[in-house]
């Protein structure tokens, strides 16, 4: 057996052994030397080796030959890992379920693993990994024996669903909604729409059956529309209200929220300390997913306060700051314009007793011709709720908070991480909870990046 057959058996046998950074390398896994921005892969074979790799995959010539039994030596290694990823879906025979949507991919992704591993085999893209390389990673790292393999579809641009689709094949499709995101390339949400749409489109995706889809908006009503063109096996709608499945009723009972919701003509009854509207989405699609499927919702049910929160979408930090002990939100993975307006308002009714609020909000990129627009949105909803403190940074921001004449709350504008560090540093209070919402890579991701420094073991 050569090796090159050797890594392919080993690769459709195994499950989470492709690694593309060598700080994610465990003993007997497979690294990838990929050709980054600057530097090739190649650069850190030696590392990969000392920590365990047990094979390496390059298109790149490595000058050591006593490693030759490891190391691979490939045409392109992306077409190597794109032809393999296609041979282990084709061996795969479970269940298959595309998530795509404008946000809270990751999230629905994570819920929906959580609760189905309690009972079932379960393989899932980890992180964010939705593009064309991430997809394919995460086909490898399939474990071929799952009952269920769940896969995130993203997109930036025209025609990146489709070729994404062609690789996963779903046959149980989540969307999760249809919101101002990447407007820069698409122009309109009306766009966005047609692009997920490609997910269930039987050109694309002959395996498609089931389609569970928000229907809120305009945008949203247009998916079920191209849905119902392609004559799938099942479309389920939910939302507020004339949908398949919606929250009937809301109540707060003394220390908590009592929700009752019609899924497929079915009342299930949940409670919950906190209400937070995507939180409840999410609950109710895998509720849903549940039923269809014929699976007891009773696993959801036992197992709702234990659901983990996701890093960087809402999960809670306690912080140790200049000896204060104070709470951050974070939410600094990714923003656009719905997102952060509801963040804002949960934030709003966030209650503790004595606590300071510092809401710090950061540049929603990739928004096209109306960026300041919808920066000025922001700050108008702001102006409805009561803050201690408020954050801005980035240039979108910095224009559209010069647009205002009057403000009922404190405003601070900050061009850098480490000057909103600087500012927290002689401004923070104890007990203080600080809420962040923005995009990647923008500079209050990278705040709190290093405030996350200091959080408490």
């Amino acid at each position: 057996m050569t090796l090159n057959e050797k890594i392919q058996k080993y690769l459709i046998n195994s499950s989470d052994k492709i690694k593309i950074n060598t700080k994610d390398i465990k003993k007997n896994d497979v690294f990838i030397a990929l050709q980054g921005t600057n530097i090739h892969g190649n650069e850190f074979i030696y590392e990969a080796l000392n920590v365990g790799a047990k094979y390496v995959i390059t298109d790149k010539k490595f000058s050591q030959i006593s490693f030759n039994k490891q190391i691979l030596l490939v045409e392109n290694t992306f077409i190597f890992i794109e032809e393999l990823s296609i041979k282990k879906r084709s061996l795969y025979h479970g269940e298959v379920i595309g998530i795509t949507g404008s946000a809270g991919k990751t999230s629905l992704k994570e819920n929906l693993k959580f609760f189905l591993d309690k009972k079932f085999i379960v393989s899932a893209s980890i992180k964010s990994y939705n593009n064309k390389l991430g997809v394919m990673i995460s086909i490898l790292n399939m474990n071929i024996n799952s009952h269920f393999a769940i896969f995130e579809i993203g997109t930036n641009n025209f025609f990146e669903i489709r070729d994404l689709t062609k690789l996963v094949q779903p046959s149980q499709i989540f969307i999760s909604n249809i919101l101002s995101t990447h407007l820069e390339k698409f122009k309109t949400k009306n766009n966005i729409a047609k692009e997920k749409s490609d997910i269930f489109c039987k050109k694309y995706n002959p395996l498609a059956k089931t389609l569970y889809l928000q229907k809120n908006t305009k945008e949203e009503e247009i998916l079920e529309n191209l849905a119902k063109q392609q004559k799938l096996n099942k479309i389920i709608s939910i939302g507020k209200n004339k949908v398949d499945c919606f929250i009937d009723n809301i109540k707060y009972i003394q220390t908590h929220y009592q929700l009752n919701i019609k899924i497929l003509k079915k009342n299930i009854r949940i409670n919950l300390d906190r209400y937070e509207e995507h939180k409840v989405t999410n609950l109710i699609f895998v509720l849903t997913f549940f039923i269809v499927n014929k699976i007891s919702t009773e696993i959801i049910i036992k197992n709702l306060r234990k659901i983990p929160l996701i890093e960087g979408r809402g999960s809670i930090h306690n912080i140790l700051f200049n000896g204060l002990n104070i709470k951050l939100i974070d939410h600094s993975y990714n923003a656009n314009p719905e997102t952060m307006l509801q963040s804002i308002k949960n934030f709003s009714l966030f209650n503790k007793s004595g606590s300071k609020k510092f809401l710090i909000l950061g540049n929603m990129n990739e928004l096209g011709l109306k960026s300041v627009n919808f920066h000025f949105r922001i700050i108008k909803e702001v102006e409805r709720h009561a803050f201690d403190k408020v954050i801005l940074s980035g240039n979108f921001f910095k224009k559209a908070l010069s647009m205002f004449k009057e403000l009922k709350n404190k405003y601070v504008y900050r061009d850098s991480s480490q000057s909103i560090m600087s500012y927290l540093n002689k401004n923070v209070h104890k007990n203080a909870i600080i809420m962040a919402k923005c995009s990647n890579k923008t500079e209050v991701n990278k705040f709190i990046k290093l405030l996350k420094n200091h959080k408490k073991g």
